[in-house]
């Protein structure tokens, strides 16, 4: 049976995999500063957030918790005024089961799409056949589409290729890719074969409700726009999604070298967040924005020095940032 259609659709533009916070003693969930930062990245002209992201340390959560935090998240963009804003959610498990299960729990708690890296624990056995058979049946039997997610350092190498993306967006509850690869040209082959929505030459954007082909970091937000995608879904938009925003309407006005130029920038300083991740990037909020805190353990808490470090690095970034 095809599952109903989501309450929004996926619009071209910047999307983040938002961050999960944490009492500094308890470790347990910390939702007002959830919602906080929720509220800004919306406010900051986002088109759409990601909880269970890898980002989101979903990984370090039970059921319960990402189920609160997606009511959470949902939540505030309804009360602060973006209804319109959808919400993702991180549904991987490694199993068919198990997964659909997860997507099962996260429309219950108001997501409308579903973001899924391939299984990965037998590594060995995760050939392209059972790939595609695995993404398959849990399109199949999914409440909600599902937005594959190719990020190879978080399953054991595992890089799916271009043809392989392109057979499965031939399903019908299978609506985007996210290229967390860094591979620009497998962006493009599979835009081009999905008629994915685009940013044209003289700026315009195509379609709404079509494939969308992501991005999968702050510091390639032009270069996927010249490649054809639809937008990016990137980690450092916690920290500066005002300029990743202002990036891509630059392209999409057609003002090319003022977003190169900013591209320099963010590309700059989002390398610091890459390198210095999840400790990092709260790290950064926590020195600019006064929250942030810590992850989970085993993640690490930077010492004094990184995070001064995190901070110098970021400072360029922060300043323009700041003067959006």
């Amino acid at each position: 049976m095809t599952p109903p259609p989501p309450r929004n659709s996926l619009r071209p533009g910047i999307y983040a995999p938002v961050m999960t916070f944490f009492d500094p003693e308890t470790e347990d969930l910390d939702i007002p500063t959830f919602q906080k930062h929720i509220t800004r990245l919306a406010q900051a002209g986002l088109q759409g957030i990601i909880t269970m992201g890898s980002n989101g340390e979903a990984v370090h959560l039970s059921l319960p918790e990402q189920t609160r935090l997606t009511q959470a998240a949902r939540s505030a963009l309804d009360e602060a005024g973006f209804s319109h804003i959808p919400v993702i959610v991180g549904c991987s498990a490694q199993s068919i089961r198990g997964t659909v299960e997860l997507c099962e729990a996260a429309a219950a708690a108001g997501g409308e799409y579903t973001l899924l890296v391939p299984p990965s624990y037998y590594r060995y056995a995760m050939d392209e056949p059972r790939l595609e058979a695995y993404f398959t049946a849990v399109a199949d039997a999914s409440p909600l589409p599902l937005v594959l997610y190719n990020y190879p350092g978080a399953v054991a190498g595992i890089d799916m290729d271009s043809d392989l993306l392109i057979r499965l967006a031939a399903h019908p509850n299978i609506v985007g890719t996210k290229f967390t690869c860094g591979n620009t040209g497998k962006l493009t082959r599979v835009a081009r074969a999905t008629d994915a929505v685009w940013i044209g030459e003289d700026g315009s954007q195509g379609g709404i409700d079509r494939y969308m082909c992501f991005g999968g970091m702050a510091d390639f937000t032009v270069q996927t726009a010249v490649s054809g995608g639809s937008g990016v879904i990137a980690g450092g938009a916690n920290v500066v999604p005002k300029t990743c925003v202002k990036i891509w309407d630059l392209w999409r006005e057609g003002k090319y070298a003022e977003a190169i130029a900013l591209q320099k920038v963010l590309s700059t300083g989002d390398w610091v967040l890459t390198k210095t991740a999840i400790p990092g990037t709260k790290s950064a909020l926590q020195s600019y924005f006064g929250y942030g805190g810590y992850p989970r353990r085993p993640l690490r808490r930077l010492n004094e020095e990184e995070v001064k470090a995190v901070e110098e690095g970021t400072r360029e970034l922060l300043k323009l940032e700041n003067s959006l």
